[in-house]
Order: structure tokens, then C-alpha cells, then sequence
């Protein structure tokens, strides 16, 4: 039996307080996450969710001495493979209500983007998984059994929040191992989420940057890496009003520079460059069909002989400022990381239904953010920064009038408790003083020296 005391409840005790904080329960009903009957689905969730922090899978829990106070695994299972249950809705509320909290922290001049990337879920041992397919691991450089987690996610440079995903199979037949169920409502949550997963990957990001805007999440840019930096979803997220900063590779892509037509490396070998800097130079260009970049060349830190390049369509950008921000979308390969390796995701639950998959993710993303949102309540510096702005305010409002006089008077406090030096001190004043225009010597009344 689990003692009161014991961590396992201090951490539930936490963690409800969270959650009623962030008003979970209220945004798991209007997302339609609910049961007609039985437990409620918020405790399921609950317990689903807490599973990571306690050290504990299902099987081990409902093994323990807690079962009667426990809903049957059948329950669970339910709850997880449901087709009607709108997480998308439930992710978005919940991310949007976390990254409203962080604004409230950051000055209105502080620099937010998306960022967009993808990380591969393998499902080796797989074989009738629901849309399971062939998949190609840039890490491995081969194709591998399981799906692409494609994520959009929101960062301020200190915290990342992921807003939204798609679970992507893929949108060649011939490399898809499993096709969809058929028995689906069309009008369901569970069926619009597997007609994304054939989509191709471009698509699918421009339609979770609509949805993320439409939410009203707010950014100054799209951070991407190579594999998306292409013409066509360069100018579509242009049309919505965001600039792209994003990392292009040497391929058969052209640029128009000087009126000729020339690759990434020709490039790289016609301007002036400066190579004892880590920004070796930078240079504007037109793609071929019109569109103005901005490429900035960067030496690689894990080979000095070669570069990276890398592009935005904010042309007044300066090469500190592209390269600063590009680098904010690493926070989303810690967050990949944090996922998997700690949080569970792709291991927790080893289903064959994708509505399970889907679910699971939900739950899992929203771990991070819950942990997010925890440490920035409890470490950043500008959670007590309101009265820095009444003393800042304060500061601003006292006039150089009313300063000098301030510091005067300070001074001839000082110079009272140092009898011995006093006299010097007030001659050395005094000299100073007289030197001054006549309008600040007029603010002074300073006592005669004795000579």
C-alpha cells in the first residue's frame, strides 16, 4: 500500500493542484472527453497521466495492493481507443492556456516562433498496427517500421510548448503496411485524424499553422530545418503573415544571384567572405521564381572545413540575429528527447489502434507542457517582476532636478559622519560645484570651506 506521506502522493497532491489550477477537467468536457457512466474520464486521465511519475505501466499498478480503488484495465483501454474524443481540441486549450501564462512573464519585444519538425515512433516488432508504414529515420539514413510525429511547437527561447502535432503514416500506398479501419463515423475525431496521416507532410504543416493562428497563438517566425525549406511552403507561410528562418542544404535547388543562376556551394564561393569568424558571410538572392532570401553562411562547430547555411525571407534580419533565433529551435530537440526518453512517449502503450496512439501522444504532450508551466511558475526571476516596474516607474518620474538634489543631500550626510576628512572633502565640492553652469549651480546650497 502506498503511504500518505510517500512521494507517489506528494506528487499527486502537486500535480491536482495543477490541475485545477489549469482547469484541466473543464477543458477535457469541452473537448468531448467524457463518460456517459462509471469513473469519470478526468480520473482516468488522472491516473494515465501519473503513471510516468510514480515509476509505474498499467500492468504494475492494477498488480498493486491499490486495485479497488482502481477502474478495471478494460476501462482504461476504452477510454484510450475512443474515436469520438477530440484531443487536437484538448492539446490546443491546454498549450494555449500555458503559453498565456508564459506571455505574462516576457517583455512584449522578446522574440516567439513556431517550430516545425518531425521525429520518426518506431513500431519494429510491429505488423498489424493501424496505418503502420515504411518510414524513412534521417538519423539512420534508413527506412524503418513505425510512423512521423510531425510537431508544431511554440517557443520564447527559455521554454518550449508543443501545440500541436500529426501522427504521419504515409502518403505513398506502396510503403503503408496497414490501411485504416473501415467501420469509421466520417464525422468523427478518430477518422479526420487517419485522412491526415496519408497527407503529405508540407500540407499537413500548413494546415497546423492555420489551426495554431486560428487558436491564437502569435509569432514573429517559422523555425524549420532543411527538410522543409523549400519554395512552395516558403511562400504559403508567407502568405499568413510569418517569416521563415530556416536551415537549406546543397541540392539541385538554384538561386538567381548577379543575374546568373547558381547552387548553394557556387554561392558560397562568389562572396566575400570572412573565414577566421563563425559567421563567415552572408548574401541576398531570388529564388527562380521570384521569391527575395537572405542566406547566411556559418561555420560547422563539428567541422571547421566545412558551413551551414541558412535562410530567412526577413531580408532586414542582421547575421546575429538570423543565426541567434535559428538556434532557438533546438528547444525542440530537447523536447523530442524529454519525450521519449523520460515521459514515455511511443513505449508507454503498445496498441494496434491508432485512436490509442493518438491519445497516448495527447497525454504525454501534455506532461511536458504541465512540467513547463511548473518550472516556469517556480524559477523565473520576472514571476516577482511587478515591483520592479512600480520602482522603475518611480525612477523614471523623478526629474534631473530633483536627482541632483537627492544625491546633494546624500553626499552632505556622508561627509558628516567622516569629521576628519569632511573639510577636504567639502573644499574638493565646493571647486567642483563652481565649475558647473550656472542653472545646476543655482540647485546647490554647499556650506564654505576653510582654507
Amino acid at each position: 500500500m502506498l503511504l500518505h506521506n510517500s512521494p507517489s502522493e506528494q506528487y499527486k497532491q502537486q500535480l491536482s493542484s495543477v490541475f485545477s489550477h489549469l482547469k484541466v477537467g473543464e477543458l477535457l468536457r469541452k473537448a468531448g472527453i467524457r463518460k456517459a457512466s462509471g469513473i469519470s474520464s478526468f480520473a482516468v486521465f488522472q491516473i494515465i497521466f501519473l503513471l510516468v511519475f510514480q515509476g509505474r505501466n498499467l500492468f504494475r499498478l492494477l498488480g498493486s495492493g491499490r486495485t479497488e480503488s482502481l477502474p478495471g484495465k478494460d476501462v482504461v483501454y476504452r477510454f484510450l481507443n475512443e474515436t469520438r474524443f477530440n484531443w487536437r481540441r484538448f492539446l490546443q486549450s491546454l498549450s494555449l492556456r500555458i503559453v498565456s501564462g508564459f506571455e505574462k512573464l516576457i517583455s512584449s519585444h522578446r522574440i516567439r516562433v513556431f517550430i516545425i519538425d518531425d521525429s520518426v515512433l518506431r513500431r519494429e516488432r510491429s505488423k498489424k498496427v493501424e496505418l503502420l508504414a515504411k518510414v524513412f529515420d534521417h538519423v539512420s539514413g534508413h527506412f524503418v517500421r513505425g510512423y512521423n510525429l510531425l510537431t508544431l511547437g511554440w517557443s520564447d527561447g527559455y521554454s518550449f510548448a508543443p501545440i500541436d502535432f500529426t501522427l504521419m503514416s504515409s502518403a505513398k500506398a506502396s510503403n503503408r503496411l496497414m490501411e485504416m479501419r473501415e467501420d469509421l463515423d466520417k464525422r468523427s475525431s478518430g477518422y479526420k485524424r487517419r485522412k491526415e496521416a496519408v497527407m503529405h507532410k508540407p500540407d499537413a504543416a500548413i494546415q497546423m499553422l492555420d489551426r495554431a493562428l486560428k487558436a491564437g497563438f502569435t509569432a514573429d517566425y517559422v523555425l524549420m530545418d532543411s527538410w522543409f525549406t523549400h519554395e512552395p511552403l516558403l511562400q504559403e507561410i508567407m502568405s499568413k503573415g510569418l517569416h521563415v528562418i530556416g536551415m537549406v542544404k546543397a541540392l539541385k535547388q538554384r538561386y538567381i544571384f548577379k543575374g546568373k543562376k547558381v547552387g548553394l556551394h557556387e554561392l558560397f564561393e562568389m562572396i566575400p567572405k570572412n573565414p577566421k569568424a563563425e559567421i563567415q558571410g552572408s548574401v541576398m538572392v531570388k529564388t527562380p521564381q521570384g521569391l527575395s532570401l537572405k542566406i547566411v553562411f556559418v561555420q560547422n562547430r563539428n567541422n571547421r572545413r566545412e558551413w551551414l547555411a541558412i535562410l530567412t525571407t526577413d531580408l532586414s534580419l542582421e547575421n546575429a540575429e538570423i543565426v541567434r533565433i535559428y538556434g532557438m529551435r533546438w528547444s525542440i530537440e530537447t523536447f523530442f528527447k524529454m519525450a521519449k526518453s523520460y515521459l514515455k512517449l511511443g513505449s508507454e502503450f503498445q496498441g494496434r489502434s491508432f485512436d490509442l496512439m493518438i491519445s497516448h501522444t495527447t497525454i504525454v504532450f501534455s506532461r511536458y507542457l504541465v512540467l513547463e508551466w511548473e518550472r516556469r511558475q517556480n524559477t523565473d526571476e520576472r514571476s516577482f517582476g511587478g515591483m520592479f516596474y512600480l520602482f522603475a516607474d518611480e525612477v523614471t518620474n523623478i526629474d534631473l532636478k530633483t536627482a541632483l538634489r537627492q544625491l546633494m543631500a546624500f553626499v552632505q550626510e556622508l561627509l558628516k559622519n567622516q569629521p576628519k576628512e569632511s573639510t577636504a572633502l567639502l573644499c574638493q565640492l565646493q571647486k567642483w560645484i563652481s565649475e558647473l553652469p550656472g542653472y545646476i549651480k543655482r540647485l546647490f546650497v554647499i556650506p564654505g570651506c576653510e582654507s
